[in-house]
Formats: structure tokens, C-alpha cells, sequence
């Protein structure tokens, strides 16, 4: 197991505009949009019990009842919004969540019970339906809230409400006489436990999460149980089959990443966690099995997850359609979640090469440039129909995306006793305590769009420990020096990351170059979707068409030759700076087609010139169709 941990977000500042420009539109638009939001469909007020002014469900929801959700989304508006309070105290959000804390103490029930739906709704039948309501998955959400506004503020009275119904839930569930042998249908109190664990020190917090983990699809089936216990049919629900819920086998036996992908990528999450906690082999190689397995045949090129709306996850191997992909935000989250999790398990470039794609990609792509929009599910090609929304009735990828902007500089940067390790870049700076004295690290960049990289280290006193350097997968014949002496790239990198060791001195400077240059990407040929197409990228960021860059026509009727040279182009006038792709291609025309429908004519191919921007940044303008796949002639 890797000795690193990784340095909080509140111990790095970010500098650099990519990530500043973002953090800033989280913190000034988002939360504040959010919460707007959460007062308009009736969350917050969802939380003041008793209350008779709420349907008992969503009309139109897609979910059994949105409401079973809606303490959930409340705790992740609260994470995020403590993280905004991490970086900068706000006397409007502090009064916000100050509300929400004063109903869940009004609506807490003596033994510690606290969900707002079934204290409302059905008492009576609390702990019936953990397969489907929710109620474990929502204090999760709550107590990374409770957390976060504590670490935020030093405010505890949420945390000690949360604490006090984390003690009815040890006592109501574990295998002992008049315990319930059950587990969450939706998997994140895992990952809250460990937290609460690490904040604590309570064991009893990390044996929960190790119960919940371990009991998960033990024969007898829970669910088959409690769905008897109600009077119904075990498989009459709507995902008919375990798998939907990764519940089908114990975690330990799973090869296959199977059924809802937020679901499995927070499963995984807690998994890698409770490895590291435990010293846990055994759950180690399952990641690993399962790293392997998504990596392999599950994952989009954006490291979208999920191609399926019908199950919100994965079907079979190889199955990535573009125009149909579900790819939900949540997931790529989540896999960001897992990746983190993995790469401090073992230091190991194949991790954060994962979790860069996912955070710059399939993430990203979820919020607007002007953080009040909203993506649920990513797909890679559209005809000019899909448009970002300002709510959705099921917000759950609204706060995931604010909470992880929020807390972005905690992946960046990683400490041992003795080594410093960088994972990612683009402009930060921060203080870490080694065992030989405090460092100070300044790395400078324009990072993702350009790869020179400086680092100036200053320990307060000289000291001799190890930097080691992600050199990303893509980033072919990287160079490196410091002070002007050049370091020996290839044979100082190990598993993705360059190791410098020596005796360091303030003002020291690393200077690291990335080449970034565009490349064409092919999918494997059992992706059926994609034969006969390709894909440009650039550094880590995915390239797409918009039919606004590219008028004329829908842009599925582009073809780029297999010979064409890809030019980059600075574009300062667009999104306050960013790099585009240009190529000489084809447009495959259809004005002269007439009223026919098929003809024995091929149709008039007129060349044209491609432009192709980030994908993270599609659909901000104008509507119009969209592709990251294709044709090539």
C-alpha cells in the first residue's frame, strides 16, 4: 500500500485561470443558483416536518418518489457549499445551511432517526425498503455534509445530530440478535463512515463501513427478505435483477462491473478505502480485477460511464454508442472518487492518467460556463436537440459537480514522510510538512492547454527528500531539469511518475516540459460504433464538432482524411482562452439531393475546413448538432 495521502483542498491554492476562473463561478453562481433551486421544488421545505403542503411524490418523476431523494440532495448542497466556505467564509451561505441544520434538529426522532421523507410520510415503516428508499444512502450525503461544515467552520451541532443518527444505525444494524442484516441499495454511507472515521477516530464508524461492505450480497439475500417481510415478490422492482445494485455477489467475487454506474463507482470508491484503512489485500485485487475490467471494454473515450438510460449504467462489453450514451456526471464523479482512491493505494500513473480524463472530460462536461446549467447525461454525438437544463427532478449531478470544483486542489498534490508527489497540474501553490521540515511549492502552467511546467521548491531549511512528477500517458518524450541541469526522464520514471531525490534548497527550481500536440485516436474494433471513425485529443482534453464552429450543415456529414494535418489555434476571443483543432476536410452535401430518398448516384463531397473545440465545452453557445467521432476518408 502507497504510503502518500493526499494534501486537502484547503491547503492548496489554485492560481492558475483554468481552474481559478472555474472555482470562482462554483462559488459565486452555483451555490448561490443552487440553493435557489432547492427553495423552489420544495426541497428545503421538504425538511421542516410536519408539513401537509407537499405531494407525496414528483409528478413526472422518472424515480419511484423524488422526495425519498431529497435529503440526499440537501447534504451534498451543504458539502459543497462548505467547501465554497473553505475558501472563502459567506455570511449568507453560513445563515443558509444554518436554517437547514435548525429543521433536521426540529425533525430528528428521540432514538436518533433522521429521514425527513419517512418521519413525514411513514413512520411506521422506516428500515423496510433499504433496496429502494434510500434512507442509508441519504445519511451518507447528509454526513459528508455535516463534515465538510464542520471542517469548514468548526460548527459541530450538524455533525452531533448526524453523529447521534450514525449511533441508531449501529445499533439497528450488524449481525447480532435483533439486528438487521441489511445494506443500502444505493451505495455512499460507505464512504461517509470513512470519513466519519478519519475525522473521529471511532472505530466503530470503520467497522460499520466494513459491515455494510462485507454483508453486501450474502446469501441469504437481504432483499429477498425485507421484500417478503412487505408482502411482495423479491424480483418485483423495477431493476428485476441484482446486478443492477452490485448486491448479485459479495464485493469480493465481483469480475465484472455491473448494473448502475454511480451506484458501482461509489461501491468501488469505499472499497479502495476501506483497503487502505484495513490493509485489506483482498479488497485491493477486487479494484484491481474491477479496474481492469472497465478500463478494458466499459469506459468512453471522455471516461463517460454507463451507456444505457434504462438501467443508468452498464451493459455489455464493448457497448459505447455515441448519440444514446448515457454517461451520467454522477459517474464520472464517481470515477474520479475511485481513481483518487486507487492512485493512493499504489502510486501509479495508469490511475491519474483515469482520473485527469474523467475530471477534464467527463466531468467538466456537466456544468455551464456560467455555473447555473447543467448536464445529467453526456453523449458524444447530437443532433442539435440536447441543451442543458436548469434543474432536473432528480438534482443529484447539479451537486456533484459543485462539490468537486469546489474541492478540486485536494487532487493534485500528495505527501509522504519523505516524498511529495504531483498528480496533476495547472497552477498551484502550497505548504507540506515533511518529516524533514516544512516545503513550500509554487508549480506555474497554463496548463491543460500548454505543458511547460515550473515548480520552485523552498524548504524552510535545506533538505533531502523525493518529487515525484506525473509524466501523463500521452506526454511522449518528456523533458525535465532542475536547475538547468537536465534530469534523466526515462530512467528516473517509475509507473507514470518521475522521481527526483536529492538535497534541495530554497529557490530550487523543476522545470518540466509536456509535449502537447494533437493526436488521432482510434476505438477498438469491437466498439461497432465507432469503425471506420476517429477521434482528436490534445494533451488530456477530448476534441468534439459543433455545428456553430462548423456551418453548413449537420456536422455527422463531416469526414476528416486520414491524411489531413491537425493545426492548433489559440483562441483568446473564446471562453476567455482556449486552444481549437483545425483540419482541411470533407462535407458530404445534400442540397442537391431533391425529394429522393435513395439514388444510384453517390452524393457531391466539397471540401471544407474542420474546427473542433474541448469537449467539456460543448453545447455553452449556440444549439446545433455535435460530434466527437468522426468519419474518416
Amino acid at each position: 500500500m502507497s504510503e502518500f495521502k493526499p494534501v486537502r483542498f484547503v491547503d492548496v491554492a489554485l492560481e492558475g485561470q483554468f481552474w481559478r476562473e472555474r472555482l470562482e463561478t462554483v462559488l459565486t453562481r452555483t451555490i448561490p443558483s443552487q440553493h435557489v433551486q432547492l427553495g423552489k421544488q420544495g426541497v428545503l421545505l421538504s425538511l421542516t416536518l410536519p408539513n401537509q403542503s407537499l405531494p407525496l411524490s414528483v409528478p413526472g418523476n422518472e424515480h419511484d418518489s423524488g422526495q425519498v431523494l431529497w435529503d440526499s440532495d440537501a447534504g451534498k448542497w451543504i458539502e459543497a457549499a462548505s467547501y465554497a466556505l473553505s475558501h472563502r467564509r459567506d455570511p449568507d451561505i453560513e445563515a443558509w445551511i444554518e436554517n437547514i441544520v435548525d429543521d433536521l434538529e426540529k425533525a430528528q426522532a428521540p432514538d436518533g432517526y433522521l429521514n425527513c421523507w419517512y418521519l413525514q410520510r411513514e413512520p411506521d415503516k422506516r428500515w423496510t425498503n433499504l433496496r429502494d428508499n434510500h434512507e442509508l444512502y441519504n445519511l451518507g450525503h447528509l454526513l459528508e455534509g455535516g463534515i465538510a461544515y464542520f471542517l469548514a467552520t468548526g460548527r459541530r451541532r450538524l455533525l452531533d445530530i448526524l453523529e447521534r443518527y450514525v449511533d441508531h444505525v449501529c445499533k439497528t444494524f450488524g449481525p447480532n440478535p435483533g439486528q438487521k442484516r441489511g445494506y443500502c441499495g444505493h451505495q455512499e454511507i460507505e464512504l461517509a463512515l470513512v470519513k466519519l472515521y478519519r475525522l473521529t477516530g471511532d472505530r466503530m464508524h470503520l467497522d460499520l463501513a466494513a459491515y455494510f461492505m462485507n454483508e453486501r450480497g450474502r446469501q441469504p439475500h437481504y432483499f429477498d427478505q425485507e421484500a417478503v417481510a412487505r408482502g411482495e415478490h423479491p424480483r418485483d422492482f423495477r431493476a428485476k435483477r441484482y446486478e443492477y445494485n452490485q448486491s448479485h455477489r459479495p464485493v469480493r467475487e465481483q469480475t465484472k462491473v455491473v448494473g448502475h454506474a454511480v451506484r458501482a463507482m461509489y461501491m468501488l470508491s469505499a472499497m479502495a478505502d476501506l483497503a487502505a484503512e484495513l490493509n485489506d489485500d483482498s479488497l485491493k485485487k477486487a479494484c484491481e480485477v474491477l479496474w481492469a475490467d472497465v478500463i478494458s471494454s466499459k469506459i468512453y473515450i471522455t471516461s463517460g460511464l454507463g451507456p444505457a438510460a434504462a438501467n443508468e449504467g452498464f451493459t455489455e462489453d464493448h457497448d459505447l454508442p455515441n448519440d444514446t450514451a448515457y454517461a451520467e456526471t454522477c459517474a464520472s464523479v464517481g470515477l474520479i472518487f475511485w481513481a483518487h482512491r486507487m492512485l493512493h493505494l499504489e502510486l501509479d500513473g495508469r490511475y491519474a492518467d483515469v482520473l485527469e480524463q474523467a475530471l477534464f472530460n467527463g466531468a467538466l462536461t456537466g456544468l455551464s460556463r456560467d455555473g447555473e446549467r447543467y448536464f445529467y447525461s453526456n453523449p458524444l454525438e447530437s443532433d442539435g436537440r440536447r441543451s442543458r437544463w436548469a434543474w432536473h427532478s432528480c438534482p443529484c449531478c447539479t451537486m456533484n459537480s459543485s462539490r468537486l470544483i469546489a474541492s478540486i486542489g485536494g487532487y493534485f498534490v500528495s505527501a509522504s514522510e519523505n516524498a511529495i508527489a504531483f498528480h496533476l497540474y495547472g497552477g498551484v501553490s502550497t505548504n507540506i510538512q515533511l518529516a524533514t521540515g516544512n516545503v513550500f511549492l509554487r508549480e506555474t502552467s497554463a496548463y491543460p492547454f500548454f505543458g511547460s511546467i515550473r515548480i520552485e521548491v523552498s524548504p524552510d531549511a535545506p533538505a533531502e527528500f523525493t518529487i515525484n512528477l506525473r509524466i501523463p500517458g500521452w506526454a511522449h518524450e518528456a523533458e525535465a531539469s532542475v536547475g538547468g541541469c537536465a534530469v534523466d526522464v526515462t530512467a528516473c520514471t517509475r509507473n507514470g511518475y518521475l522521481a527526483i531525490s536529492r538535497l534541495w534548497n530554497a529557490g530550487d527550481t523543476i522545470a518540466l516540459e509536456l509535449p502537447i500536440s494533437p493526436e488521432r485516436i482510434y476505438a477498438h474494433p469491437s466498439v461497432k460504433q465507432d469503425i471506420g471513425r476517429v477521434a482528436l485529443k490534445r494533451g488530456p482534453l477530448v476534441y468534439c464538432v459543433e455545428e456553430v464552429d462548423n456551418p453548413g450543415g449537420a456536422v455527422q456529414q463531416l469526414k476528416l482524411p486520414r491524411d489531413a494535418r491537425i493545426e492548433t489555434v489559440e483562441r483568446g476571443d473564446l471562453f476567455d482562452g482556449v486552444v481549437t483543432l483545425t483540419a482541411s476536410a470533407e462535407r458530404i452535401e445534400d442540397q442537391e439531393w431533391g425529394d429522393s430518398l435513395y439514388r444510384n448516384a453517390p452524393p457531391i463531397v466539397s471540401g471544407c475546413r474542420l474546427t473542433a473545440l474541448p469537449y467539456y465545452l460543448w453545447n455553452n453557445r449556440a444549439k446545433g448538432s455535435m460530434q466527437v467521432w468522426l468519419l474518416e476518408s
